[in-house]
């Protein structure tokens, strides 16, 4: 748990830099910039594989292919959904509100497979869903239940899709380790999300060029660190600890990107966020008790697939 634990933290950190990048992009349109994101990572790790004698297309299944596709469409709808998101909220809301997975992660596994999660671990995902809310209600000015800002509110719906998708790639890529190593299921999945999201944008009639020289840099960036580092060190974590322990620990990302939005942007952190940063700090303590696969080698549990 120690070791894995100190992955995560290196890919939740990586994480939390994803909506400052896009931030960052601000001449480029989201499915353009979703876009860049996934083919640069892909390119990147199809030039890489190859040099790897574990790595070989040969050896991937039917099965394979197809959940790799299906892991490939999840993400890319919730790179759609999510990075437009950030256009119309601020990036405390759409981060929190995008990793709410827990909830859907474990309502999906109860209502598809009956299972039940163990108590720790149920406890977590309240505790987190909870700190999510009220980080996002402290941030969007609704504690009266007034909504001031539609925009905002467009944002927000958005960010929750994005959650849903995220919840549904996070599954599909717990099924897919199960009989893949690390290295086939990323090449997969991301390259299949890059091929589905460069049609789109393509379908869309989206330039993919005219941009400014920081725009490509900084896109370059949200490749490299967010996606490859981040993006990769869940997929390894997937078949190590539960999915849904996956999910709880991803809520880590608000925070790292709360703070960073308040250091580069200015966008303050106020008593309802901090309190909901203490909820969620609490919510990963409490369900990595419970979080670990019994048989790391083995099938997961019912739950953790699809």
């Amino acid at each position: 748990m120690i070791r894995s634990a100190l992955i995560l933290t290196v890919g939740i950190a990586a994480l939390s830099f994803a909506a400052i990048f896009i931030r960052f992009c601000e001449d480029v349109p989201s499915l353009v910039i979703a876009t860049y994101r996934m083919v640069i990572a892909s390119l990147v790790l199809l030039a890489w594989a190859p040099t790897r004698s574990s790595f070989s297309f040969r050896t991937i299944s039917r099965r394979q292919w197809f959940l790799g596709f299906l892991g490939g469409l999840f993400l890319a709808l919730h790179f759609a959904t999510w990075i437009t998101s950030l256009k119309f909220t601020s990036v405390a809301s759409s981060v929190v509100l995008v990793t709410t997975n827990p909830l859907f992660v474990g309502f999906f596994s109860y209502l598809f497979f009956r299972e039940k999660q163990p108590p720790a671990l149920l406890a977590g995902i309240a505790l987190s869903i909870t700190g999510s809310v009220i980080m996002a209600v402290g941030d969007s000015g609704l504690t009266n239940l007034a909504i001031t800002d539609s925009r905002a509110l467009i944002g927000d719906g958005l960010a929750l899709l994005g959650a849903i998708l995220a919840s549904a790639y996070l599954m599909v890529g717990a099924r897919l380790r199960q009989r893949t190593d690390i290295l086939t299921t990323v090449v997969l999945v991301y390259t299949f999300s890059a091929v589905i999201l460069l049609l789109i944008t393509l379908a869309a009639g989206l330039p993919l060029r005219g941009f400014s020289n920081s725009s490509y840099l900084y896109m370059v960036l949200l490749a490299l660190v967010p996606q490859i580092i981040g993006h990769t060190t869940i997929n390894w974590a997937l078949q190590h600890l539960r999915t849904s322990m996956v999910a709880v620990v991803i809520l880590g990302e608000p925070i790292g990107a709360s703070i960073l939005a308040y250091l580069i942007f200015r966008e303050t952190v106020g008593t309802l966020q901090l309190v909901g940063i203490f909820l969620i700090f609490s919510a990963i303590l409490l369900a990595s008790r419970q979080g670990k696969r019994l048989d790391p080698g083995g099938p997961p549990p019912v739950s953790d697939v699809i």
